[in-house]
């Protein structure tokens, strides 16, 4: 019978101050580009703290609520049949930035494909509880494990977002190599990948230029290396001490999206390389824990969920953080906790809650 215990402090920690640091950071980035579109610097800063305050009380609320209360048929394919809906649904709306990412309701905007991770690591925690024995069957065990997240990645490219597709298969492949799936139906899965990423990469064209772009980005600074050369530029300024809170200059029109996806390059020019070490610690703080409470539980279904949270944040700061720097190709994943987006910040923090209750029952 697993025990409860008291929450677990270093987890919750890192998290808070993860989210605090993401409001100043939100406000810093966005306090000059919101003043000149809505008059206020305060627009982006605010709304986000409503988010967080919202998401800070579904994690309390969500830590009290027994995990077990989660693996209900009925609770994870009603989860399934809305979160399949929302995306089919996405595509049909009109078009923001070029994409179909965002369902709007007045000033609040939604983005399925964020609501698609937390559906996904739900049904892979359920599905697997009772197969993981045989995992390596896969006819009965891994093509259905692995169908729901095949069929929201197609639907989430459409919008198009590979970058969020490509976490929701990444984060499927931990699960299921928790649940240790034979190394060999990584690799086939891999394999099999292959030519639709070459497609979606070389043969869509601004994800093509966005490739060349990676390879050199001073090729072409300002048209396609734009994003590269100036997130580079402002990672270079920062130095070791950083510039100073709200004294960044590349936030200044120059590094596009500075509040959502370049604002880890924000925090290097401002607080320098000891400000983006901070950063990385937390995450890693946060990841440890979330290890470790899966380490710690002998339930399968509570190993699974802890997995797929913690590897979902992981992934996600680990692309965002990666871009910024240079060492993969730009695409469009917030850094969790820190950027600004209310849907994103919202689930992942109830998806902590969850976290934290199972960190709660250990044996």
């Amino acid at each position: 019978m697993a025990k409860r215990v008291s929450v677990d402090r270093w987890l919750l920690g890192a998290t808070l101050l993860l989210v605090l640091l993401g409001l100043v950071m939100v406000f810093s980035a966005s306090a000059v580009m919101a003043k000149d579109r809505f008059g206020s610097p305060y627009t982006f800063v605010l709304r986000q703290i409503g988010w967080a305050c919202a998401g800070v009380l579904a994690m309390v609320v969500l830590r009290r609520v027994d995990y077990r209360k989660y693996k209900h048929p009925a609770v994870v394919f009603t989860l399934l049949g809305v979160t399949m809906l929302l995306l089919v649904a996405v595509l049909f709306l009109d078009r923001s930035h070029n994409t179909h990412r965002w369902i709007r309701f007045g000033m609040l905007s939604f983005q399925p494909s964020e609501l698609a991770k937390p559906t996904l690591i739900f049904f892979l925690a359920f599905f697997l509880e009772t197969r993981a024995v045989a995992i390596d069957d896969w006819r009965r065990t891994l093509l259905p494990a692995v169908l729901p997240s095949l069929i929201f990645s197609l639907l989430i490219v459409k919008q198009p977002d590979l970058g969020t597709a490509l976490v929701c298969m990444a984060m499927t492949a931990s699960v299921l190599f928790v649940a240790r799936m034979e190394l060999k139906y990584l690799g086939y899965g891999v394999l099999a990948s292959l030519p639709a990423l070459y497609y979606l990469l070389f043969h869509v064209g601004f994800r093509r230029q966005r490739m060349l772009a990676f390879v050199n980005p001073w090729n072409d600074p300002q048209g396609a290396g734009f994003h590269m050369v100036q997130s580079l530029i402002a990672v270079g300024t920062g130095g070791i001490t950083g510039i100073g809170l709200m004294e960044g200059k590349q936030k200044l029109f120059y590094l596009p999206e500075p509040h959502t996806d370049f604002i880890f390059a924000v925090i290097a020019e401002e607080l320098g390389l000891l400000g983006t070490v901070a950063v990385v610690a937390l995450f890693g703080v946060f990841c440890y824990r979330g290890m470790r409470a899966a380490i710690r539980t002998s339930d399968p279904y509570a190993r699974f969920l802890a997995i797929g949270i913690t590897s979902t944040i992981a992934i996600q700061a680990f692309f965002n953080i990666s871009v910024v720097l240079g060492l993969l190709p730009t695409k469009g994943i917030p850094l969790p906790f820190i950027s600004y987006g209310g849907s994103s910040l919202f689930i992942t923090l109830a998806c902590v809650g969850v976290l934290l209750n199972i960190s709660q029952q250990t044996d």
